[in-house]
Order: C-alpha cells, then structure tokens, then sequence
C-alpha cells in the first residue's frame, strides 16, 4: 500500500497512517501488531510507531496484544457529509421511506471505481452482505454504483473504470466496455438502475440519483431487499415510485440549503 507517492509533497507517512486506519474493517475488527504490518506491507517497528500514534491521537485502542478503531474514526468520514449538509437533510426523508417500504435505505458516493456508503438507515433484516458507514463495494456490481457512473461523461467514466476497485470482495466476471457502456446508456436515459443479485447472491437493490444544487449528480440511494422475499416487480412497481420522490425531495431541499445566504471570508 505504501510507497504510491511521486509528487514533491506527498507525506508518506500520513499515507501509512491512513493505511493502517484503512485495514481494519469488519472481518478483522481487531488485529494484533504482525497482522496489521502484513496488511499494510510494513516493517513491524514503523507499523508499531504508526499504531501508537494513532492510538495517542485517539483513533486506536490497545488490548493486549491487539488493536482496534475506536468511534473516533467516523468523525473523519461524518465530518465530509455534513460539511455537504446532506445528512441532516436526508436523514428524515430515509427514514420515512423505510417506513413506508419496510427495507433498509442506503446513500453513497463514488470514489474511483468503487463506492462508499456514507448514509444508511436499516431495518433488522439478515442479508448476506454486511454494511456500514464507509463500507466500500466495486461500484458495476451495485445499483447505486451503476447510477454515479451513468452520471460521469465519456473520459471521465473510462478513467474511473481503469482504476483497480479497493473492495474486498472477490473479482466478478469481467464486462465488455460495450455492455457496460449500453447498460449505462439505459440508466442514464430512465434515471434509476438496478443490481440484481450482482453484488451477492439474494442482495436485490434500486437506486436513483440524488443532485445537488446545479443539478450534478453527486450521491446515490438505493433500497436494499432480500431476494427470495421481494421480486423484481415489487421493487420496481412499489419500491421504485417512492424512492424516486424521496431522492427528489432531498435533492430539492439540498438545493435551497446550498443557495442559503451564507458565506465565508478566509485571509
């Protein structure tokens, strides 16, 4: 991971830092030293260092001989959506459309080829794909994946596309550019897409854009259903409708939030 660096200032250290924060996820919740220095590909002494820093500063805990994230962590991811105002502003729109459909609802962004979530609002419904804020997924095999990547334009989409997902799911089949270039064509033209089965087997989604106050695209959500319980046809007859006003409703309100009579004066 380390040593991706060539310009004249990259700190190399703050990237070893954020690769250390970085493999921890929920299959390795907590890890002893050795196992955090394999994961990162660094000397055990500079992953030891790293490791106190992070835990002086309060991001790491120490048990043992093992470590784990505190809450901490999610002030970093936290702090970028509600400098958006997103959350704030979708959070009762979410939950109201849980309500409504009796599925979890989820909200992400791009980032390479991958997305993030960065919003969620859940029902206790076992799936076989565990999410949480700042999970990340190869953004082809989702549907809300497929929606940011209908959004970007032609050069943009293929330097996306090049870049290698930072998921840790196994590698999917491999597409044609042309099937995905037509799929996306489709999305772009109907404004929702879908991911069935795609991510994992009996993980059915629909997902629609959420724009900003120019009307760019600039976050998904989607409703997430068990398969052998919800068909496609209950999904997109039922579910659809109301997730398409509920993202129009909070691309709406994000709208007049952005266009507030506000500003700042930096020296």
């Amino acid at each position: 991971m380390a040593g991706r660096g060539e310009g004249p200032d990259f700190v190399e250290a703050l990237a070893r830092g954020l690769d250390v924060l970085g493999c921890f996820d929920a299959d390795r919740p907590q890890m002893s030293l050795s196992e955090v220095a394999a994961a990162v590909n660094l000397a055990r002494p500079t992953a030891r260092r790293l490791l106190l820093t992070l835990e002086e500063l309060g991001y790491v805990r120490s048990h043992g001989s093992q470590f784990t994230l505190t809450p901490r962590v999610l002030s970093l991811g936290v702090a970028f959506v509600s400098s958006l105002g997103l959350w704030n502003i979708a959070r009762p729109h979410m939950e109201q459309l849980v309500r409504s459909t009796g599925e979890s609802s989820s909200m992400a962004q791009l980032d390479g080829s991958d997305i993030v979530y960065v919003a969620r609002v859940s029902v206790p419904k076992i799936i076989a794909l565990r999410v949480e804020i700042g999970t990340r997924f190869p953004a082809l095999q989702t549907s809300q994946g497929k929606v940011l990547l209908a959004a970007l334009d032609a050069d943009v989409l293929k330097s996306v596309l090049a870049q290698p997902s930072r998921s840790r799911l196994p590698e999917f089949t491999p597409r044609t550019r042309e099937d995905v270039e037509k799929e996306l064509l489709s999305i772009r033209a109907r404004g929702w897409a879908l991911a069935d089965e795609e991510l994992a087997p009996g993980v059915r989604s629909v997902a629609v854009p959420v724009r900003d106050g120019t009307g760019v695209v600039r976050a998904a959500m989607n409703v997430t259903v068990h398969a052998a319980e919800t068909s496609l046809d209950t999904l997109v007859d039922e579910h659809l409708p109301r997730l398409l006003r509920t993202a129009g409703d909070i691309s709406a309100e994000w709208a007049l939030w952005q266009s507030r009579p506000h500003s700042e004066v930096t020296d």
